[in-house]
């Protein structure tokens, strides 16, 4: 048996070198990086794909993006064998989830609310399959805090410190707020614009009217109709619940109806001074540490 395991072993090493060597395989980590590339990199959950649908519209005034046709314009690194994407036209666009890379050339990279990630991350995993309609949310958040439910992108507290440290001031970084570029969203994408012109970028329009064109295109209502003609094609969405969607109410501050005081307490504590560094507002108690209770307890006594 452990000689037959070998053997299994052996080609199953054989076929992952056939496909590197030929193409076929998907890019993920190991994507080929060229020195022009844009990465849009985010926690998921993020409004990465909103993003992609904003700079899509932006970048290309006369095709809009669709759900049929964003793995093309700016693909996710995740669902495209990297042979596919090396022969994309450059400079390119990619989407990635990844903690820092190091090799990542030029980064716009979004941060959102995690209290307003873990209910869409709750319901991306419902969709998927992944947990039934009536698993608990306040059991979903301690397993979100944990980094139990997307290992390979670590926590939202690593992602997020990993990108904002490492390429804090460096001028081939971008970083976005999802809130803003909720509150204004034709500001923060003049600000792209300028980062993608600095970066050799392709050259945009990004005239009042071209800008406001992307926002309507990209707006949740249009994206949901989309998704309505489209799910059974994304990859996706394809093979999840098609009575689901996958565009919610891309909202800010969902959270405040929808998670538990028990819910909210558990993220805030866990991240709430990197929640602060952002601006997002903290709202629940600190828990006492059994010391500060004791000394709490002796004083009021």
């Amino acid at each position: 048996m452990p000689a037959a395991r070998n053997v299994e072993r052996l080609f199953g090493a054989l076929a992952q070198v056939g496909r590197v060597l030929t193409g076929r395989q998907i890019a993920g980590r190991g994507v080929t990086v060229f020195p022009d590339d844009i990465f849009l990199v985010s926690y998921p959950r993020s409004g990465n794909t909103w993003t992609r649908f904003l700079l899509g519209n932006l970048i290309d005034q006369n095709d809009p993006v669709t759900f049929s046709n964003v793995e093309s314009r700016i693909p996710e690194i995740y669902f495209s064998h990297d042979r596919f994407l090396r022969g994309l036209p450059r400079p390119r666009m990619l989407k990635s989830h990844e903690c820092f890379q190091p090799h990542y050339p030029h980064v716009i990279y979004i941060v959102r609310d995690p209290r307003d990630i873990a209910i869409s991350f709750y319901h991306h995993n419902v969709k998927a399959r992944n947990i039934p309609d009536d698993y608990p949310m306040d059991s979903f958040v301690t397993g979100f805090v944990a980094g139990e439910f997307d290992r390979k992108f670590g926590t939202w507290r690593d992602n997020v410190l990993s990108w904002t440290v490492l390429r804090k001031d460096n001028p081939a970084f971008l970083m976005l707020r999802y809130e803003d570029m909720k509150r204004d969203p034709a500001r923060v994408l003049g600000e792209v614009v300028a980062f993608l012109d600095r970066c050799s970028f392709r050259k945009i329009d990004s005239n009042a009217e071209a800008l406001q064109r992307a926002i309507d295109l990209s707006s949740p209502e249009k994206m949901r109709l989309l998704e309505k003609q489209e799910a059974g094609n994304w990859v996706l969405t394809k093979g999840t619940r098609q009575d689901k969607p996958f565009v919610r109410s891309a909202t800010a501050g969902g959270w405040k109806s929808q998670l538990s005081p028990q819910s909210v307490r558990a993220i805030e504590s866990a991240w709430g001074d990197l929640m602060q560094e952002f601006g997002y507002k903290l709202v629940s108690e600190p828990t006492a540490t059994p010391a500060q209770a004791v000394s709490d307890g002796g004083a009021r006594g």
